[in-house]
């Protein structure tokens, strides 16, 4: 239980921090304007911090396509993938409830919540799957057997920033069904009707990146 409690708050902790600079400071008005760069930057610096505080405890998941890639990989069993995923998405709950207090009186001229949404199904589709697939081949590649001892949150996050400033003007970034899921089901509208997309396309990138990394890699590797 306390691995699932520390994905929950990890999780938390991402939604809060990263969709917190996209509602606070992303390109509203009365506050300071951190435009895409920093919002990236928010996200990576959230899974650094978080990599390295609950890391220990339960790897810092925090986001349940990474959880289905690993499972995939088999890194990790069933059981403990599908009370991960369970508790990323309380966690994600609960950080955009909070967000939504703070935000909703706070004079945000833009989303309440960060949620994620697009305007065209292709392109969206598309850059949520490969830029999970990418995110995945780093995620493994930096927690494998011959990787650097260490560096892994810190890479993870670096990557996360790399895939937010590309990616944050097609979906506002998601590479998390978790994320997309607290901030919908408190913004509504085209965000929750757009939802499936942000769980469908994570996993389905996650998939192909425990199979890409499993096909080129030997057991002494991973």
């Amino acid at each position: 239980m306390k691995k699932y409690i520390a994905e929950m708050i990890g999780t938390m902790v991402l939604v809060l921090m990263g969709c917190g600079a996209a509602v606070f400071a992303g390109a509203a008005q009365p506050f300071p304007n951190v435009g895409t760069l920093g919002v990236a930057f928010a996200f990576g610096l959230a899974v650094v911090s978080m990599a390295y505080a609950i890391g220990g405890i339960s790897g810092c998941h925090i986001n349940p396509a990474i959880t289905l890639g690993l499972l995939v990989a088999k890194k990790i069993n069933g059981k403990d993938a599908g009370m991960y995923m369970i508790f990323q998405v309380i966690g994600a709950i609960i950080g955009s409830a909070i967000l939504y207090v703070l935000a909703k009186d706070s004079g945000s001229t833009t989303t309440l919540t960060g949620a994620n949404d697009y305007t065209e199904v292709l392109p969206a589709f598309v850059a949520e799957t490969v830029f999970t697939f990418i995110f995945l081949l780093v995620v493994l590649g930096s927690t494998s057997k011959k990787a650097p001892a260490g560096f892994a949150g810190l890479a993870i996050g670096l990557a996360l920033v790399l895939i937010h400033i590309v990616c944050i003007p097609i979906t506002g970034t998601s590479v998390n069904p978790a994320r997309s899921i607290g901030p919908a089901l408190f913004q509504g509208g085209t965000a929750l009707a757009h939802l499936w997309l942000f769980i469908v396309a994570p996993f389905l990138g996650a998939v192909i990146a425990a199979f890409v990394w499993n096909a080129i890699t030997t057991e002494s590797e991973k």
